[in-house]
């Protein structure tokens, strides 16, 4: 059996601002943006510019009960992690689009990480493994 995670849903509150995010700050390739009529909604979804793995569907929350799950989907836990070939590189950059770190850089034995938060609050991780690591980039 070969299977594998194609998309995970991060609940946004409207699309433009989160494709700006997502797209113009952090760098991501956005891979559709396309209106569904019959659900009046998009289906859009991003990956990080290069990646080859799972990508992000940026769906709008469209019921009340959704809403406060906006920037809280893990319960204020880390949720995503981007890893990187270049964390300096890409650490640097970010700084200077005015993301917030909310941990600063830390060497561990897998890797260089630091934790930011996304226009709504979601904790993401950005790591670069450390060289031999099995997941390494």
């Amino acid at each position: 059996m070969r299977q594998s995670i194609t998309h995970i849903a991060l609940v946004v509150r409207d699309y433009d601002e989160a494709i700006a995010f997502y797209c113009g700050v952090l760098g991501f390739d956005l891979l559709e943006d396309t209106y569904q009529p019959e659900q009046d909604k998009r289906w859009v979804v991003v990956r990080p510019k290069g990646g080859q793995g799972a990508s992000i569907v940026l769906a709008r929350a469209s019921k009340p009960e959704q809403e406060p799950f906006v920037g809280n989907q893990t319960g204020g836990r880390v949720f995503l992690f981007l890893n990187t070939d270049d964390f300096s590189r890409d650490y640097q950059r970010l700084m200077a689009e005015g993301v917030e770190f909310v941990r600063e850089p830390k060497t561990m034995d897998y890797g260089t990480v630091a934790v930011f938060r996304d226009l709504y609050g979601n904790l993401w991780d950005l790591l670069q493994l450390a060289d031999g690591h099995p997941a390494a980039v």
